[in-house]
């Protein structure tokens, strides 16, 4: 049929009703948007059912839509949600299509249709010869469908940048930039479907960082490829997240010790004469209890010396008050010459701008004391979390003396800023604050 008779066609049935209704899918009773939702047991009873495409056509005498037969063809062969879906939405446009062309299911020697489950894709014969037209357009389909690992980065970059604070996003960032670079190092063509990506392709990255790196890294990269893999998930462009079954390695973290008396004595002597402006930083985590990146992050307003009041933006909330206990008040300078929204710590001393990333603070201060351990010896087990762990060990010590564990944790709660008081009671635990008293007699 030329394009001009297709044109007036097309132009005369728009004056008069349609013979057909448009195909629709069925897809194991799901709604497609909501597939990344679903839990692996209801994706697998989706998965479970039969899928087709059916549509209606006019009988000619009784003048009424009448549904035509399922149309499956291989649509049920794919064991994954993307690819059947890729199938059928191939079937209803190349469907569509022959439609307007004037397919009439009544009269089989105009258009043959093959549901063959050995035919890969669905095909509408004319006297046998297949159609260039739907060929072509089912091509088209299935390489737009195509989502390659370049195109899914910058979607899932697009959408973490917003959820991520300013620290985790460049540490996601920079992970899978490796992770790519790592493909692309193995001829893993980056611009091909990412489903091609499978669980084998990444373990063999874990293991590799592995080799280069610790188990801890290997465990953090696992994270951060889970996360990205989820987000396509959660978008649709893949099925699942094959990352979540991958095993996290065991690992045996470093644990800051506590600091004996002796040695805290010694470093706070130490640091008074050599580096104050840290010596006061260490105050603050000490006296406040206090995170490293807490202190970090303070400014200028954030502290009321009116009321004696402090607030922090902290890692389990928004903003959390605490009092300024008056040990760490009497060592404050006037505040009043800096401006409101100053940075309380600096590398150059106390107030000014400091426009860095959080986590640059954080080590800056880090590498700071790090000259501090070098002059005493200290292993990798001794930090600036230690003091927080010293002060809380001594505050626990001191309060128990005059006072029943329950009472004391009570208090301390509200002091340290711990979300629950079993979150409190792990901690100490893990400090190895609460002690037994000697049980000597005991064991005579």
């Amino acid at each position: 049929m030329s394009s001009i008779s297709l044109l007036l066609l097309r132009v005369h049935d728009l004056t008069m009703k349609l013979n057909y209704s448009e195909p629709k899918l069925y897809n194991g009773g799901i709604d497609p948007k909501n597939w990344g939702k679903l839990s692996t047991q209801e994706k697998s009873k989706a998965l479970g059912k039969s899928w087709y495409m059916y549509y209606s056509y006019r009988n000619n005498k009784t003048g009424k839509l009448e549904r035509q037969s399922n149309i499956k063809g291989a649509v049920n062969n794919y064991k994954t949600f993307r690819e059947r879906m890729r199938e059928l939405k191939a079937m209803q446009k190349a469907m569509l299509l022959i439609l307007e062309q004037g397919f009439n299911p009544h009269n089989k020697n105009k258009f043959q249709y093959v549901t063959d489950p050995n035919i890969d894709s669905y095909k509408i014969i004319d006297n046998a010869v297949k159609s260039p037209i739907l060929t072509t357009h089912i091509e088209e389909e299935n390489k737009a469908s195509i989502f390659s690992f370049v195109e899914a980065k910058k979607l899932v970059f697009n959408i973490k940048e917003k959820v991520l604070n300013e620290n985790s996003f460049p540490i996601f960032k920079n992970r899978i930039d490796i992770f790519e670079k790592w493909l692309i190092k193995q001829e893993v063509n980056i611009k091909e479907d990412i489903s091609k990506i499978d669980k084998k392709t990444v373990i063999k990255f874990l293991n590799d960082t592995l080799t280069r790196t610790s188990a801890r890294n290997r465990n953090n990269y696992r994270v951060e490829l889970s996360s990205f893999f989820q987000t396509l998930v959660d978008n649709d462009i893949l099925e699942n997240n094959f990352i979540q079954s991958i095993n996290r390695l065991k690992t045996t973290p470093v644990r800051n010790k506590t600091y004996t008396q002796d040695q805290q004595k010694d470093i706070f002597e130490y640091m008074q004469s050599n580096d104050p402006t840290l010596l006061f930083f260490v105050q603050f985590l000490c006296y406040n209890f206090l995170r490293p990146i807490e202190v970090c992050i303070l400014k200028i307003k954030d502290l009321n010396l009116v009321e004696k009041k402090l607030y922090v933006k902290a890692k389990n909330k928004a903003v959390k008050t605490k009092i300024i206990p008056d040990i760490l008040i009497q060592k404050l300078p006037d505040l009043s010459k800096f401006n409101k929204d100053d940075f309380l710590f600096t590398p150059k001393g106390i107030g000014g701008q400091w426009n860095v990333l959080e986590r640059d603070k954080r080590n800056n201060f880090t590498k700071r004391y790090k000259k501090i351990k070098t002059h005493f010896d200290l292993g990798a087990e001794y930090g600036l979390y230690s003091f927080r762990h010293t002060f809380i060990t001594k505050l626990y010590r001191e309060m128990i003396k005059n006072g029943t564990a329950f009472e004391v944790k009570s208090k301390m709660q509200l002091i340290t800023g711990h979300s629950t008081m079993t979150a409190l009671e792990a901690y100490l635990r893990d400090i190895d604050a609460q002690l037994p008293e000697d049980y000597s007699n005991l064991i005579k």
